[in-house]
């Protein structure tokens, strides 16, 4: 039998059956544990609490809406602003080689949380798919999500060309 420790899960998972509330609704409301990393109304960036790599970062609209034609225009260049400037703080923190830039709308097509619409900015690394993932069908993720989001926000907090 394998361990795999993940201790900044547990908050999360110890709580998943109370609430029906939706998390991405939480994070833009500020609410603690949801690793926000900054609010630009109508918008905001979060880290993911399960990341592909180390960085893996949501944009989203404050608003609650599940599907990209249900977001005006303002929001939507909003959005990508923001992406742009994760992806910067991204490169000043980590210095990737590549990012991954997408959304998935909808369950069937591998949306984790439908109800609220979300970009993912993964950035990735040469190699960064080593033995682990394809042997043990486990990701090694190798900094503290605590410890990531206290980088990124220092590196956001420079404002929009930081």
């Amino acid at each position: 039998m394998q361990h795999l420790f993940a201790p900044w899960r547990f908050d999360y998972v110890s709580r998943a059956d109370t609430t029906s509330d939706c998390i991405f609704c939480a994070a833009a409301a500020g609410e603690e544990g949801y690793l926000s990393l900054v609010r630009e109304d109508p918008v905001f960036a979060l880290l993911n609490l399960y990341p592909y790599t180390s960085g893996h970062t949501m944009v989203a609209p404050v608003a609650h809406v599940s599907d990209l034609t249900q977001v005006d225009d303002v929001t939507l260049a909003a959005m990508m602003r923001l992406a742009s400037r994760v992806m910067t703080a991204l490169r000043s923190v980590y210095d990737p080689h590549a990012f991954n830039v997408g959304m998935n709308l909808g369950e069937t097509a591998g949306a984790g949380i439908p109800e609220h619409l979300h970009l993912h900015i993964v950035p990735r690394w040469r190699g960064d798919t080593n033995f682990m993932t394809v042997t043990g069908d486990v990701r090694v993720i190798p900094e503290d999500l605590h410890a990531t989001r206290a980088k990124l926000r220092a590196a956001l907090a420079g404002g929009p060309h930081a």
